[in-house]
């Protein structure tokens, strides 16, 4: 039996919409439809900012550091830092070092003394404002580690045209359209509301079940050693 033998299959913007609509039996017919429906797709993708790490949307990005500054901004599309480490240069190569920072929270960052003492980074702190920052302790040297490379979470990309691609990889299609559709009848078809929810949850829960990294983990307990008292 022949197959298509493609592996491309991905939805337009103005498809997804008509898909959305569809599953709350509602032909688009003004631009107004158009509009609301895109709208309702942004804010989607904002939700999902809120439902976990989204695999497709985490990003390497290396930070040239100064000697004696600690916070650097975050790239623009930042949500948050899952991991950091620093590194005596740029990229991957044998001669390269890395080593690991440990997050912490802005709590703990405050009680830390010496913030602008300068030395090898051992921990990162994130403030998650409107554009992140990242601040390392201690401040960086800068004489043997000379980057901070870190990944980060991005947003996912706005609607924008109608002629454009979502952001999203096709495990979530079956997903953004089911959000879509739930989003659209609680504007639209109130009828519709608990029937799309109960799918679009269902369709999310297989989705972001899926988008994980299938590796063992390994907890350790932290030791500290005493001073032998």
């Amino acid at each position: 039996m022949a197959t298509s033998g493609t592996v491309s299959f991905d939805l337009n913007i103005d498809e997804i919409i008509e898909e959305g609509y569809e599953r709350c039996n509602i032909r688009t017919n003004s631009g107004y439809d158009l509009k609301t429906a895109r709208r309702s797709l942004n804010l989607l993708f904002s939700d999902w900012g809120n439902r976990g790490i989204h695999l497709w949307k985490v990003t390497l990005k290396e930070q040239l550091l100064s000697a004696g500054v600690a916070t650097y901004n975050a790239p623009s599309d930042c949500n948050d830092i899952l991991e950091a480490y620093v590194s005596t240069g740029s990229g991957i190569g044998a001669s390269i070092t890395d080593v690991s920072l440990s997050k912490i929270d802005r709590s703990t960052y405050a009680a830390l003394p010496n913030k602008g003492s300068t030395g090898q980074p051992s921990q990162y702190y994130v403030n998650r404002q409107t554009t992140p920052t990242i601040t390392l302790y201690v401040a960086p040297d800068a004489s043997t580690y000379t980057y901070v490379k870190y990944y980060y979470i991005g947003r996912i990309e706005d609607a924008g045209a109608y002629t454009n691609q979502a952001d999203v990889v096709y495990r979530f299609l079956p997903a953004m359209c089911a959000g879509l559709a739930y989003y659209l009848a609680m504007k639209k078809a109130p009828q519709l509301v608990q029937q799309n929810k109960l799918i679009y949850e269902d369709e999310l829960k297989r989705a972001l079940d899926e988008d994980g990294q299938r590796a063992s983990v390994f907890i350790s307990p932290q030791t500290f050693y005493g001073d032998g008292v």
